[in-house]
């Protein structure tokens, strides 16, 4: 499995045109398994499940439509995008298997750098406890074409979470957002991929 980190804020378009090719280029064989680390600029997806009341200040960022599950997210600087493209054949073709495994990717990834992140019954994505009140911290979707998965999670360290402010994440507008930062804890991306690599490996996820 090839590892990738992008050091540069990475368009959307370009990203979603890579991540098409590759998955295409490993169902084929030519190409082998990937996660790609990245970071994009600003900007709004809308998911296969979005509502359009959702999108609260629709001028505020670029706003792209994508395939994959879930509703309205943000990307941005000092958010940690991970891109996952594996062959679920490989593995075992049961989506609530795959989404599971990522979860505990991020919850595992979180644990080491003292946050302690949790699943929540009828919401998407892993949220933390702070100061009595449910506020999520990272999102996940994804889409699989031929079994072979891509899209994937993205977790926030340090962004501007004023951004979140023009959307309602992920369809529920009762809970907040938050980040590594804003809870106490600094960790820097580089530290965050390198803890993210060393579960994945350690760790029997799928």
């Amino acid at each position: 499995m090839e590892w990738r980190v992008s050091p540069n804020l990475v368009p959307y378009e370009e990203a979603i045109a890579f991540m098409e090719k590759r998955v295409s280029d490993i169902f084929d064989g030519s190409a082998e398994e990937m996660v790609w680390l990245l970071e994009h600029p600003p900007l709004y997806t809308a998911g296969s499940s979005a509502k359009k009341d959702d999108l609260l200040d629709a001028v505020r960022l670029p706003v792209y439509e994508t395939g994959r599950g879930g509703q309205y997210t943000y990307h941005g600087p000092g958010q940690r995008v991970a891109y996952v493209m594996i062959d679920l054949t490989k593995r075992h073709r049961d989506v609530r298997a795959f989404v599971a495994a990522l979860e505990q990717w991020i919850i595992d990834t979180l644990g080491v750098v003292g946050i302690v992140g949790e699943r929540r019954r009828g919401r998407v994505g892993i949220w933390v406890n702070h100061k009595g009140q449910d506020q999520k911290i990272a999102a996940l979707g994804i889409r699989l074409r031929r079994w072979v998965s891509f899209h994937g999670i993205a977790i926030n360290v340090n962004p501007d979470l004023s951004y979140f402010q023009g959307i309602v994440p992920c369809g529920l507008s009762q809970f907040g957002v938050t980040s590594c930062e804003a809870l106490g804890v600094a960790v820097s991306l580089a530290e965050l991929d390198q803890v993210l690599r060393e579960q994945w490996l350690e760790s029997n996820y799928l």
